[in-house]
């Protein structure tokens, strides 16, 4: 019987959500990059229109935008060329190379995390419980390697070795355009950079759709602090915040899989959090996640990473996960605390002074950095995930009103008389509103609504020979499949209503 996870990459690529690159016609294309197709990409802005909304409008933040490929020395300084590598293992007999953490984690059905163990326990559980490898059969394996996960390139006909490279995070973008920004600004500290930008990473073994990819999109922000004042602004900020609980999986609870709850307050008095700033960034990327993208809050946990697990870069790291019943616990944020790891690796590196003066003046210092990082492409599949719903003969999408992809649904009854054309009319009186609608006349009423129910569409509307009449119209909820007669003047006005709050259809 096939689950959740195989029935939504068939639902995503038979409506046009997102589907494997260039396999339509090469079967042999690379795995890991995938295309997104009309619904997929109305989608995803959707998402990043709600995290500029929420986030970078809210809180301040400078968005810039910065280079995919990025001079080899950039990488070099930030540590990726030395530390960006997952661990390799290689089938003997058919030479298939798989990212070892992951080959055991599927293989065994474990669902923590075990990247972090020593590369000799991870050697261990593969020969002491046999693993074979997925393609040949074989059990009989190769010593495990470093491999590293950054694309290098030859720029310029003058190169002759790599001397550039496709960046794997938009970090180091904004880094090292830090110091421009912050003038250009008239910046002073806190000061908050944010990036919606494309990653690259040359993945072992992609795999799980959209879940682990080689070419991915971030939403990223960093928050530049000045290390001795680290409560100063957020200080006052987090206080409306000191209630609101949060949920972790502690260090101590790995084996027990117990999710601690503390308030923020709690989470910083006892000094778990670190300082004000980085528990306010820890309610809000929560509050969004469950606020605004409605994801129920009992599948949601931050994950406190260990040594091993965390980046190369990271003081302290959570990892904002969602749990679904196929996939387990998936990371979706990646909440970093990168000191001036950044600052100090680019300023020995390239000989240029990146400290700045305190206000004062009279220090000349490294801002520290805190960084919540949003990997988009896993957002918007478990979005589609949790939002998967089968009653009966009935497939539909309850996605949350401000993310699904067609908003409304206009349709006649009829194909006849003067139905397809007052229909048409609404259509267009609703997407000069900026409304996302979608009509169609094809098929039976009842195919059309099962239609858009199966990708998520909020409304339909549907013109009948009443309509006519009076100029009324059948609205029509995906939730509940209940129907209101609406008058055509305030038809508008309502569905703004409705796909604005969480009113019910009756309630309009």
């Amino acid at each position: 019987m096939r689950g959740v996870y195989d029935k939504v990459v068939e639902l995503a690529s038979r409506r046009g959500f997102f589907w494997p690159s260039a396999k339509e016609i090469y079967a042999d294309s690379p795995a890991g990059f995938y295309v997104y197709g009309p619904l997929g990409v109305r989608m995803k802005e959707k998402l990043i229109s709600l995290w500029r909304r929420e986030i970078v409008l809210k809180e301040g933040v400078n968005e810039i935008e910065t280079p995919n490929i990025l001079p080899i020395k950039v990488f070099e300084a930030s540590g990726h060329l030395e530390h960006f590598f997952d661990k390799l293992i290689e089938c003997k007999r058919c030479y298939s190379k798989f990212r070892v953490d992951k080959l055991i984690e599927e293989a065994l059905g474990i669902e923590e995390n075990i990247e972090g163990l020593p590369d000799t326990e991870l050697l261990r559980l593969v020969l002491d419980n046999g693993l074979r490898c997925p393609n040949c059969g074989s059990s009989e394996w190769g010593e495990l390697r470093n491999f590293n996960l950054m694309f290098t390139m030859a720029v310029g006909a003058e190169a002759e070795k790599p001397n550039a490279a496709l960046r794997p995070e938009t970090t180091q973008g904004s880094v090292i355009e830090f110091r421009k920004t912050f003038m250009v600004a008239r910046g002073k500290l806190p000061f908050a950079l944010g990036q919606v930008g494309r990653v690259f990473r040359n993945e072992i073994s992609p795999r799980r759709a959209l879940i682990r990819m080689r070419e991915f999109q971030q939403l990223e922000v960093q928050i530049f602090f000045d290390p001795e004042d680290p409560d100063d602004v957020y200080g006052e900020k987090v206080k409306p915040y000191l209630d609101y609980r949060l949920r972790f999986l502690r260090r101590e609870d790995r084996e027990s899989g117990n999710i601690s709850e503390m308030t923020a307050g709690e989470a910083l008095s006892s000094g778990y959090t670190v300082n004000s700033l980085i528990t306010y960034w820890l309610v809000i990327y929560q509050k969004f996640f469950n606020e605004v993208l409605g994801f129920p809050l009992e599948r949601l946990r931050y994950r406190e990473l260990i040594e091993g697990e965390k980046a190369h870069y990271s003081l302290v790291h959570w990892d904002l996960e969602v749990y679904t019943e196929d996939l387990g616990w998936v990371e979706l944020v990646n909440n970093a605390y990168r000191t001036d790891y950044d600052l100090s690796g680019h300023m020995r590196v390239s000989g240029v002074d990146l400290r700045i003066t305190s206000p004062e003046g009279d220090r000349r210092f490294l801002p520290h950095m805190y960084e919540p990082s949003i990997g988009v492409d896993r957002v918007i599949f478990h979005e589609i995930m949790l939002a998967y719903r089968e009653d009966g003969d009935r497939v539909w999408l309850q996605l949350p009103r401000n993310l699904a992809p067609i908003e409304v649904g206009v349709f006649p009854l009829l194909k006849r008389d003067d139905l397809p054309k007052r229909a048409r009319e609404i259509y267009l009186d609703l997407v000069e509103e900026g409304i996302l609608a979608f009509y169609d006349d094809s098929g039976t009423i009842g195919r059309r609504y099962r239609r858009m129910d199966e990708v998520g569409t909020p409304l339909c509307v549907t013109v009948d020979y009443q309509t006519l009449e009076d100029d009324t119209v059948t609205l029509r909820d995906r939730d509940t499949m209940r129907q209101v007669r609406v008058g055509r003047e305030e038809l508008t006005d309502k569905i703004k209503k409705f796909l604005n709050s969480d009113i019910n259809l009756e309630d309009l």
